[in-house]
């Protein structure tokens, strides 16, 4: 599959990685996860990112998670694995896994925990590229990784041979607007963040990495459909339904429980989320099962 930056658009579900019983990847459940989000009409699939629990996961599960849902996108969509991590050596050989995977590009976040210059950076993500089998998407969480990346550092970064695409997961709506402006025909640009879709494809973003296409992927994309239509209105009204189970989906309290509940409230069993991340409260179950009726559907009881 020929993947670039024209390629890199509309709705990509970020996906969870459902565990069993004795807390290993449940292969079938990851199975019908790809399946409903592809038949929901995503653009994309993102493996092995926040939403799939990357730092609970080992080398050989993030690998796995990128197999299985290749094997079930069997080329009707393109799968983008998450290989962040901390040094550059790691991040290559995560990468070289995903693409032995079968994956069509891969999305990683700056390396975390230490504080890095821009130009430690900079280099980090060219080293990656130059190395990589696959098109590389930049994934900036500053809240996350500790390490923002400014506009004027994404501008350059946009210049990287095989960088094809960034995730902008910066809460400021503003930076993303700075970005498209510096570095938007460079590369292409989507924001993270589920409440923001309508507003950041309105300044010009060309879609959205989205934990609510994990569960909703039909009325996520529906969004997009009718912003590409030019019916404004509509793609507002329908952003609006969605917000009401989206902002579960935001940082704080966490979005991986509540993700995993509101598919289990659909009937798609994703199990729990590792330790020592918090299962949802009773409050958050309630507000989750309440968004999904306003949204249409019987959650569970």
């Amino acid at each position: 599959m020929s993947f670039g930056r024209k390629e890199l658009r509309g709705v990509i579900a970020a996906i969870v990685t459902p565990f069993d019983a004795s807390d290993g990847v449940d292969e079938q459940a990851a199975r019908r996860v790809a399946r409903h989000v592809i038949e929901g009409g995503v653009d994309g699939i993102m493996t092995a990112g926040g939403t799939g629990e990357f730092p609970h996961l080992s080398r050989e599960e993030r690998r796995l998670i990128t197999r299985l849902a290749v094997e079930e996108a069997a080329g009707r969509v393109p799968v983008i694995a998450g290989t962040a991590a901390c040094s550059t050596r790691e991040a290559m050989e995560l990468t070289a896994d995903a693409a032995q995977a079968g994956a069509t590009a891969a999305i990683l976040t700056p390396p975390y925990y230490f504080h890095l210059p821009g130009k430690a950076l900079f280099d980090y993500f060219a080293a990656v590229a130059r190395e990589s089998p696959i098109p590389i998407v930049v994934y900036n969480n500053p809240l996350y990784t500790g390490n923002d990346l400014s506009p004027p550092l994404l501008s350059e970064m946009a210049q990287i041979e095989g960088i094809i695409g960034l995730k902008q997961s910066n809460a400021d709506l503003g930076q993303l607007v700075e970005v498209i402006r510096r570095a938007g025909e460079r590369f292409s640009v989507l924001t993270g963040i589920d409440s923001q879709f309508y507003a950041a494809l309105c300044v010009g973003a060309r879609g959205i990495f989205s934990t609510a296409a994990c569960v909703i992927p039909r009325e996520m994309a529906n969004i997009y459909d009718a912003f590409r239509s030019a019916d404004h209105p509509r793609a507002l009204r329908e952003h609006q339904r969605v917000q009401a189970l989206n902002r579960y989906f935001e940082y704080d309290p966490g979005y991986v429980a509540p993700c995993k509940e509101a598919l289990e409230q659909i009937g798609i069993s994703a199990g729990r989320v590792r330790r020592p991340l918090p299962d949802v409260t009773g409050e958050e179950r309630a507000g989750i099962r309440h968004a999904l009726r306003e949204l249409g559907y019987q959650s569970r009881p």
